[in-house]
C-alpha cells in the first residue's frame, strides 16, 4: 500500500524544537516533490516547506524562514522537517505530502495543496507560550 507516514509531533514550549518525519511506505521518493503544510483550527491549510527529490529544490513560506528545515534521509526513505524557534502560532497538525510535480514552486510562491495527490495522516503540533 502507498501511503505516506508522519511522526513526531508533541507539546513544547515557545523556543523550543521539535522534528517531525514523513516516511514513504510502498514507494521510494524519487522523482517526487515532498510538501509540508499546516492546517490550525478554522484556518486554511498552510504550505509550510517544500523540497523537490527531482531538481533539488526548496521553497519555504515566510512565515518560518530560517526557522524550519526539511532534509532527506535517504537510507530510511524518510523527509524530515526540523522545527526551531517555535512560536504558538506554528501550533496546527502538520501534514506531509507527495506528487510528482517536477519542482517546487519558486520562492515568492505558494506551496499549494491543490498541487499535492498523496498525503499523510498528520501530526499534531502544539505550541504552548
Amino acid at each position: 500500500e502507498v501511503q505516506l507516514v508522519e511522526s513526531g509531533g508533541g507539546l513544547v514550549q515557545a523556543g523550543g524544537s521539535l522534528r517531525l518525519s514523513c516516511a514513504a511506505s510502498g514507494f521510494t521518493f524519487d522523482d517526487y516533490v515532498i510538501g509540508w503544510f499546516r492546517q490550525a483550527p478554522g484556518k486554511e491549510r498552510e504550505g509550510v516547506s517544500c523540497l523537490s527529490y527531482s531538481d533539488g529544490s526548496t521553497n519555504n513560506a515566510d512565515s518560518v524562514l530560517g526557522r524550519f528545515t526539511m532534509s532527506i534521509d535517504n537510507a530510511k526513505n524518510t523527509v524530515i522537517l526540523q522545527m526551531n524557534s517555535l512560536k504558538p502560532e506554528d501550533t496546527a497538525i502538520y501534514y506531509c505530502a507527495a506528487d510528482l510535480l517536477g519542482a517546487c514552486p519558486t520562492t515568492g510562491y505558494r506551496i499549494r495543496a491543490a498541487d499535492f495527490g498523496l498525503w499523510g495522516q498528520g501530526t499534531h503540533v502544539t505550541v504552548s507560550s
